[in-house]
């Protein structure tokens, strides 16, 4: 995980330069707290300075902007887990760069991109041409926002925004649409930003040109009339890393065997499992999955581990590197079944679980008579948060906190015990009051879900804040006690309800439209996954110096999911709780969960109770006026 960014000027006539502003920098560093570095590259006419801010988790620890004695510098958030070759002990930013700069052609750098499975974000200023490359993956797993000046004068590529000096409305995120290229030379002569398109190939659909102009024009909607997008001269396309989604229905009408009166169970469940053709099916999907939690666990730098024979009892002292936003689904669960597999054995994983209070109680000492809330609460850094913790310790039995979301954890944590007693599971429990979540929403939280605005934005921005920062408490020795997890990297099970008709809409889009309807939406989830979840989730768990991973959105993953006829996936004839993901409640059950493989899904606003906290009468799609509170400077 790294904090990026390129501030370019385009008229250096009044001299000078303005540097990134201290809000916006501070945002950049709590992304990248390992490294941070700054270069400036000037030309006659424009100047570029490139800030670089690093996470350490692979290889050398790689300073970025990276640059080369021809004067190219590169800024990487990325991590490749396949397609191009990285050994045990490299940096992938280096590798990158090293491909990057013996490059002679626009088609060599569209073949290195087209071949990387794994989340990217990247910036690239190539001397030669005086251009700036920059791009997100296919699904933006990582964010990159851009503004424009008012003037035309200067424009700015990052990680993350702020909103100070009054650019909130001004930052957007960058479409996923494909790579992009500015020749600055050209753009600051006349004075003309034309950014060139380099657009995903895709295989599948026979009117591609029609659907990137469809793209074209929603992009250049949101972009001043200075700026302009083009395809690029040579006609040149990222081959689209993910085979296109079977949407082929069975023939005549479909007519479910099974009634939707029948009682989510377990027994119910395994009945699927006896036709032979689902149950490989099941098998497919448990390989693949098992894979890409594996890259994404063992993919950062661990200190020597104990071995068989060594004394367990120094487990117990090891901090966890790996930790999951769970709440005790069918998604966490899976992602942490498949986590223990592949983590060291005598390696502790962080299971971090939200919860905000859903009643004050009356007549106790902690909390205010006016407000109801309590009169101490948690603090911004690693050593103020334990007072904080220390402070509240009465909260951590309230019954205010044993939101839905707590209860199956409890539960899952219990399976995921029984599956492994040995290994050491660190439920954490995170506790969040109504007097915190509005203070660090101002502080903090706000312009890291912006430019997104929506009450669901809020709701799921603040609860995923709250949930990766990972402070809280853990049951040590019969007893609760104050924690805050030290992993980096944070794996989330994003991708599957879009992937596998988890969702209710799914349900009515089904009821309305049918398998070909289902088949649609399901197409459009993946397709704007980027722009409604991914970019934001980005910026709101890097704010920790942690890494988001999305196991469900591996391309390997996908691929297959995708290869799948709608009713190997999902069949929304069968009840709440068996229906929807199907194949992924089977898979569950094939690993030896039992209780978590048949909880009806449940969004993550509802189960943690943050949704209707502060006003029970907004709708989701609602803007929310209490992300539009601006910083105080």
């Amino acid at each position: 995980m790294c904090g990026i960014c390129c501030s370019v000027t385009l008229s250096i006539e009044h001299g000078g330069y303005d540097f990134l502003h201290k809000n916006l920098l501070h945002n950049l560093q709590r992304r990248g707290p390992n490294s941070s570095q700054q270069v400036l590259k000037t030309d006659t006419d424009y100047h570029c300075l490139f800030s670089g801010h690093v996470l350490h988790l692979r290889g050398l620890l790689t300073p970025q902007p990276i640059e080369d004695e021809r004067g190219n510098v590169f800024l990487w958030n990325g991590e490749i887990f396949g397609g191009v070759y990285v050994g045990a002990k490299e940096n992938d930013t280096q590798i990158m760069f090293n491909h990057l700069s013996s490059f002679n052609n626009e088609s060599e750098i569209m073949s290195l991109f087209s071949s990387i499975h794994g989340p990217w974000a990247f910036i690239y200023y190539q001397a030669s041409s005086h251009c700036v490359w920059f791009g997100r993956d296919y699904f933006g797993r990582r964010s990159l926002l851009w503004h424009f000046s008012n003037t035309g004068k200067s424009f700015c590529l990052a990680s993350v925004g702020t909103e100070a000096a009054g650019i909130v409305n001004q930052w957007q995120e960058v479409p996923v649409c494909g790579i992009f290229r500015i020749d600055l030379k050209s753009s600051a002569i006349s004075k003309h930003i034309v950014l060139k398109l380099y657009p995903w190939k895709y295989i599948s659909k026979e009117n591609t040109a029609e659907e990137v102009d469809k793209n074209l024009n929603q992009i250049l909607d949101d972009l001043p009339k200075f700026v302009s997008i083009e395809i690029n001269e040579a006609r040149l396309c990222l081959k689209t890393p993910v085979v296109p989604l079977n949407t082929k229905l069975p023939q005549g009408s479909f007519e479910s065997d099974h009634s939707s009166h029948i009682p989510a169970t377990i027994e119910n469940l395994q009945v699927f499992l006896k036709d032979k053709h689902m149950k490989k099916a099941v098998h497919q999907l448990i390989h693949v999955l098992s894979e890409a939690v594996k890259t994404r666990v063992l993919c950062l730098s661990r200190s020597e581990i104990l071995f068989l024979n060594d004394d367990l009892s120094k487990a117990s002292t090891r901090k966890a590197n790996i930790a999951i936003l769970f709440s005790g689904g069918i998604d966490s669960m899976v992602i942490a079944n498949l986590a223990d597999r592949h983590v060291p054995f005598d390696e502790p994983i962080d299971l971090l679980n939200v919860a905000f209070m859903t009643k004050v109680r009356t007549g106790h000492a902690t909390f205010t008579k006016k407000s109801g809330q309590p009169k101490k609460h948690l603090e911004t850094s690693s050593e103020e948060n334990t007072k904080g913790l220390a402070a509240t310790t009465d909260n951590i039995k309230d019954q205010n906190f044993n939101v839905p979301d707590r209860l199956t954890g409890r539960a899952g944590l219990k399976e995921l015990k029984a599956i492994n007693p040995l290994r050491i599971w660190n439920f954490v429990e995170i506790n969040v009051s109504l007097e915190e979540l509005q203070r660090m929403r101002n502080h903090q939280i706000s312009q890291l879900v912006q430019p997104l605005d929506t009450v669901l934005d809020d709701s799921i921005g603040c609860a995923v804040w709250f949930a990766s920062r990972g402070v809280g408490y853990v049951m040590k020795e019969d007893e609760m006690k104050p924690y805050q997890s030290a992993a980096k990297v944070v794996l989330t099970g994003i991708g599957a309800d879009e992937q596998l008709a988890g969702y209710s809409r799914h349900r009515v889009r089904f009821k309305t439209h049918g398998l070909e309807g289902l088949n649609k939406e399901l197409e459009m989830e993946l397709g704007r996954i980027s722009s409604r979840n991914l970019g934001r989730d980005d910026r709101v768990i890097g704010d920790h110096g942690k890494e988001a991973r999305f196991p469900f959105l591996d391309e390997n993953v996908v691929s297959f999911l995708n290869s799948l006829s709608i009713l190997e996936k999902a069949d929304l004839t069968l009840p709440r709780g068996v229906g929807e993901k199907l194949i992924l409640r089977l898979a569950a059950l094939e690993l030896g969960l039992t209780a978590s493989s048949v909880l009806p899904k449940r969004a993550m606003q509802f189960g943690s109770k943050i949704a209707k906290m502060e006003n029970s009468h907004e709708k989701a799609s609602d803007k929310c006026s209490r992300l539009q509170v601006l910083s105080s400077e």
